[in-house]
């Protein structure tokens, strides 16, 4: 029994040795071939495998007597389920001479004959190829050009003999487009078919002769061209000198947010304005600017939109407690009702006092107790005037006296405002009886008084019913905060003016797109935003909701570093379609690398481009992007100081 054991385990193991012996003789042809291949079709092959499929192969017989750069082959190229060989020989410089010299003899001799018989049209044809041929001859001979011999071969697949005769059909009536003639390899599609299977072996003598620069155009160079019909002339693809068009808006895109990050001085505000101005004349967008560096005002000059100014010495005063109804469409029966959404806005309200609470050092203080009370009181306010989720409670009713006798006119309820809010925290302070509660009012009575407009506050500019209304129409609105203490003061305006915003600008917009105006919100050096976690959720919400009412939100930040490592703003990134980057510095580079899977060649290229040059990303296709304003436009859109001390002085 256990010499039968042990010859069954060497008969197993010398099996396993002929096994992987036979593997070992398997060539790549063996791996890569097919179940079986039917030759016997004089214009196509019969490819047997799992499915059945149909193969004709082609080669190129006839050629334009001029070329362009990529166009020649980009069809065939292109062309569904097609594949393409090229084979490129270099032909040595003493036979591409004699060859040469023996076109030029015999160009000469057919030119004096034409001489001779009158043909003066005949002449001067044939003079021009001679001159032609002799330039080509004492290029080569000076070592600045060169002769190659080129074989081009393509197979065609389908799954049923029709499909292939149609694609056939299609594809050589596409390639005559460009004079390009080809011919199928009647009789020898075996041949053929061996020629364009990656083994380098040309079985075909169908061969074309080209110089350097014609021998260029068959490379198969493509580039995504970015874009859209309907768009406006934002720069131009440097790849292929075409211009790109965009429309921020297009049906293509599965959102209408976009993103722009780039290094200081690589072009970012010069790139949004040049948008802003030409989508504003050409499409009617409306745009809306949170400015946090006092850039835009002179675009809202030059479009005659309209520029605030938010600043401790100013009298502009921006209501946090704002709310307005919004237009909802039934999702069954399609039609449009109005909403009040309280519970929305005490959340968003809560939320920015929660930051204003927290203050600069993001204090540890604040939690979910500290919350709780804001909200509350939040909620007493709304219900204290009698706001709830009925549209008419914003408003009381007034008797006006007519000559008819009286009747009932709607008036906007003032809203609650933070210092009614103060005033609210400081009687429940008071009256509270919870020892658990009592040091969560204290800190907010404490840190809260800077913001209310009695107590003389620094930063009482939030306080008080709002002093201006977002009118429609308008084609572009700045909201300037260039002057607010840059580390808290600036980002806690981005939050309270995002809420603001979304109530007076966002919510205004139908959701039935065929009414609603085209709008843009653009969030200029959104990174102050990034440590503050209200903020950054807000920001989250407003890009995930924005498309729904026809929106388009811009994030402009140069710190791409600081979305990459807080994981909540990258929501934002996600949520935007488009994408821009101009020159990088070299320290984030590498987390652009990894969250957009750029490829090596796109990262250099962002180190080293100049400025208002970027990679442009919309959807899935990729274009190296050229920004180019006007003369006039360079007026309003320069950001640089000694450029624009330049052009007061020229002026």
């Amino acid at each position: 029994m256990k010499k039968n054991k042990k010859a069954q385990e060497e008969q197993s193991i010398h099996t396993a040795q002929q096994e992987n012996e036979i593997l070992k003789m398997k060539t790549i042809k063996d791996l890569i071939a097919p179940s079986g291949i039917d030759c016997s079709n004089v214009d196509h092959l019969e490819i047997i495998s799992n499915t059945k499929r149909f193969a004709r192969s082609f080669f190129v017989a006839t050629l334009p007597r001029m070329c362009t750069f990529p166009e020649l082959f980009r069809d065939m190229y292109l062309f569904g389920d097609i594949n393409t060989s090229i084979y490129i020989n270099p032909i040595k410089e003493e036979k591409s001479q004699n060859e040469l010299n023996r076109v030029i003899n015999e160009l000469e001799t057919e030119r004096i004959v034409a001489a001779d018989k009158g043909n003066i049209n005949r002449e001067s044809t044939i003079t021009q190829k001679r001159l032609e041929a002799e330039q080509l001859r004492d290029e080569i001979a000076a070592g600045f050009n060169k002769l190659f011999e080129a074989t081009i071969v393509s197979t065609l697949f389908a799954y049923n003999l029709e499909d292939l005769d149609r694609l056939t059909k299609m594809l050589a009536s596409e390639m005559s487009k460009t004079m390009v003639g080809i011919k199928s390899a009647w009789g020898i599609q075996e041949e053929a078919f061996q020629s364009n299977i990656p083994l380098m072996e040309n079985k075909l003598s169908k061969t074309h002769t080209f110089d350097r620069n014609s021998m260029a155009t068959v490379f198969p160079f493509t580039t995504s061209e970015v874009g859209h019909p309907s768009g406006i002339p934002l720069g131009y693809n440097r790849q292929t000198g075409t211009p790109i068009l965009f429309d921020n808006f297009h049906s293509s895109l599965t959102n209408y947010n976009m993103v722009i990050f780039a290094k200081s001085g690589a072009g970012k505000s010069v790139t949004m304005k040049t948008l802003v101005s030409r989508s504003s004349v050409l499409m009617d967008i409306e745009s809306l600017a949170l400015d946090a560096e006092g850039e835009y005002t002179i675009v809202a000059e030059s479009l005659g939109g309209i520029n605030v100014v938010i600043s401790p010495n100013s009298k502009t005063i921006i209501n946090i407690f704002d709310v307005e109804t919004e237009t909802v469409k039934d999702e069954i029966t399609g039609k449009e009702r109005t909403v009040l959404n309280i519970e929305n806005k005490v959340e968003d309200v809560t939320q920015g006092l929660l930051t204003m609470a927290k203050g600069s050092t993001r204090s540890t203080e604040v939690n979910e107790l500290t919350k709780q009370i804001i909200a509350e009181a939040v909620a007493e306010e709304y219900t204290a005037i009698g706001i709830n989720g009925n549209p008419e409670s914003l408003y009381e009713q007034s008797s006006i006296g007519l000559t008819s006798g009286n009747m009932l006119a709607k008036k906007r309820k003032k809203m609650p405002t933070i210092g009614s809010w103060y005033k609210r925290i400081l009687m429940k302070a008071k009256e509270n009886k919870n020892p658990d509660y009592q040091y969560h009012y204290s800190y907010l009575l404490k840190v809260m008084k800077q913001y209310i407009r009695e107590y003389d506050g620094q930063m009482a500019y939030f306080d008080g019913q709002s002093t201006f209304d977002l009118l429609e129409g308008v084609p572009f609105i700045n909201l300037d905060i260039s002057q607010l203490e840059e580390r808290f003061a600036r980002p806690l305006a981005q939050q309270i003016l995002l809420s603001w915003i979304w109530e007076k600008f966002v919510k205004k917009n139908s959701e039935d797109k065929q009414k609603a105006s085209k709008k843009r919100v653009l969030v200029d050096e959104a990174w102050m935003l990034l440590p503050y976690p209200e903020a950054v959720d807000f920001l989250n919400k407003m890009a995930r909701r924005a498309r729904k009412r026809n929106v388009s939100l811009a994030i402009i930040s140069q710190r791409f570093q600081d979305f990459y490592e807080k994981p909540e703003a990258q929501a934002v990134l996600t949520s935007s379609d488009t994408k821009l980057f101009l020159a990088q510095d070299k320290s984030e580079i590498e987390y652009l690398k990894e969250v957009f899977k750029l490829s090596e060649g796109e990262a250099n290229f962002l180190v080293t481009c100049q400025r208002g040059e970027g990679l442009f990303k919309v959807g899935s296709d990729t274009a190296i992007l050229k920004i180019t304003p006007t003369k006039k436009e360079f007026k309003f859109v320069e950001t640089n100081l000694n450029q624009l001390a330049k052009q007061q002085s020229n002026g």
